[in-house]
């Protein structure tokens, strides 16, 4: 598996999933969550669009120039909240539209090789970490937004499924 090569692909996929998704959906739709503490699609791609400027570039410098003499600092998982004040979903589309080619750019741009993938920096919560753990988790991240999102969006189908709903299992998971 060439782990590089497979996020090179990925990345760039993430921000046309959720602009298909979501541009053209009403904003009750793109608003709607499973419950109290819960974030609706709106929240989740306020998320990335934090990450994108506050995480992954940041932590991916930090380890290949400082290495585990300069912990991450601390990332805001709810910053969006207030990040996202006053815009739109398809502000926030369009935002993260840019956003990511910039990143994936500058990421290639590194010319990162199999081996620096073993470069170690500390995490707050894990300790150690590899360049390899960090690049890994970014299209991950991703994923389990993609998968948070179209759960948010399927339940919205759930009683009109009717009977149906036992063999959906976005909406009733085994």
């Amino acid at each position: 598996m060439n782990i590089l090569a497979e996020v090179y692909n990925h990345l760039p996929l993430t921000p046309p999933v959720f602009n298909q998704l979501l541009r053209t959906l009403p904003d009750e739709v793109v608003r709607s969550n499973e419950g109290p503490e819960t974030w609706s699609p709106f929240d989740v791609v306020g998320h990335l669009i934090h990450a994108e400027m506050n995480t992954w570039r940041q932590r991916i410098d930090i380890i290949i120039e400082h290495g585990e003499t300069m912990p991450f600092p601390q990332f805001d998982r709810f910053a969006q909240f207030e990040a996202s004040k006053g815009k739109s979903m398809i502000e926030l589309l369009d935002e993260f539209m840019a956003l990511r080619p910039e990143n994936v750019k500058w990421l290639k741009g590194l010319g990162l090789t199999e081996a620096d993938l073993a470069k170690t920096g500390i995490h707050a919560t894990f300790g150690t970490v590899t360049l390899g753990n960090l690049i890994a988790t970014w299209p991950a991240h991703d994923l389990t937004h993609i998968y948070q999102v179209c759960r948010v969006l399927g339940k919205r189908f759930k009683d009109p499924m009717g009977p149906w709903i036992a063999f959906n299992r976005l909406v009733n998971p085994v």
